[in-house]
C-alpha cells in the first residue's frame, strides 16, 4: 500500500512531467502506431485473403517480424536514425503489424467459399465481393486483430522512454534509476490499466460494429477445409447468399 501511495498522491498528477501529461503521451504514440499500422497491413492483408497471392511469403514474414526482440530494434532504429519519435515509432509499427496482417488476411480467407461464390453469382466483380462480402464476414478477426495489436503497442511503448520521449514508461524508467520503487510500481499499474481499459473499449466497439450472427459465427468450431467463419446473415449478405 506504501507503493501504491505514490499513485494516489494528488502531486504526481499535474505538471509537466505528471501523470495527466506522460498518459496524453502514451496514448498519442499508441494512436499514431496503429494509425500508421493499420494503414500498411489490413488493406495489405485484405487483399492477399482476397486474391490468394503471396500469403505464404507475407504470413512466413509477419511471424519472422513477430520474433523480432522490440527493444534490441529499438537500439537499432536509435543507431540509424538517432533520437527522436521516428525510431519508437518504427518499432512498434513493426510489432503492430504482424496481428493486424493476420487478421485481416485470415478474415477475408476464411470466408465461406460458397458464399463468395453466390455474391460472384448475383453479379458481384472482385472489389464489390471483397468491400460487399468478404470485409464484412472479416470484420471478428479483424477487429480481433486490432484488439491483440492495440494490447501489444499499449504494454510496450513504455520503450519510447528509452531514447527520452516520454510516455508512461518514463516513470517506470526513472524510478528504476532514482530506486524510486512507487514511480515504478506505479507506471507499471498505470499502462496495465491503461491496456486493460484499450481492450474493453476496443471489445465494445467490436460488439456495435459486428453483427450478432457474425460473432457466433466467429464463436463456432471451425469447418474442415478452410477453417474460421462459415455462415452470413443479415442484410445485403443475406441476399447474395440466397441468390
Amino acid at each position: 500500500m506504501t507503493y501504491l501511495g505514490w499513485l494516489f498522491d494528488g502531486a504526481n498528477w499535474t505538471g509537466p512531467e505528471g501523470i495527466l501529461v506522460r498518459l496524453a503521451e502514451h496514448l498519442g504514440y499508441t494512436a499514431l502506431t496503429m494509425l500508421v499500422a493499420m494503414a500498411i497491413a489490413l488493406p495489405l492483408g485484405a487483399w492477399i485473403g482476397h486474391t490468394g497471392r503471396g500469403g505464404v511469403v507475407v504470413v512466413g514474414l509477419a511471424n519472422a517480424l513477430r520474433a523480432l526482440p522490440t527493444l534490441g530494434l529499438l537500439v537499432l532504429l536509435f543507431l540509424l536514425v538517432g533520437l527522436g519519435l521516428l525510431g519508437p515509432l518504427i518499432a512498434l509499427v513493426i510489432m503492430a503489424v504482424p496481428p493486424l496482417l493476420a487478421g485481416a488476411y485470415s478474415g477475408v480467407r476464411n470466408v465461406d467459399p460458397a458464399v463468395v461464390d453466390a455474391a460472384r453469382g448475383v453479379g458481384m466483380r472482385g472489389p464489390e465481393v471483397l468491400w460487399k462480402v468478404e470485409l464484412p464476414n472479416a470484420l471478428p478477426l479483424i477487429v480481433g486483430g486490432v484488439r491483440s495489436a492495440t494490447l501489444q503497442v499499449v504494454s510496450t511503448a513504455t520503450v519510447a522512454a528509452y531514447v527520452g520521449i516520454g510516455g508512461l514508461g518514463r516513470f517506470i524508467l526513472d524510478g528504476l534509476g532514482q530506486r524510486d520503487f512507487g514511480a515504478m510500481i506505479g507506471g507499471s499499474v498505470l499502462v496495465a490499466l491503461l491496456a486493460v481499459v484499450a481492450d474493453l473499449v476496443l471489445g465494445g466497439l467490436q460488439r456495435l460494429i459486428v453483427s450478432p450472427g457474425l460473432r457466433a459465427g466467429a464463436a463456432a468450431p471451425a469447418p474442415s477445409g478452410r477453417g474460421g467463419l462459415r455462415v452470413l446473415r443479415g442484410g445485403r449478405d443475406t441476399e447474395a447468399s440466397a441468390a
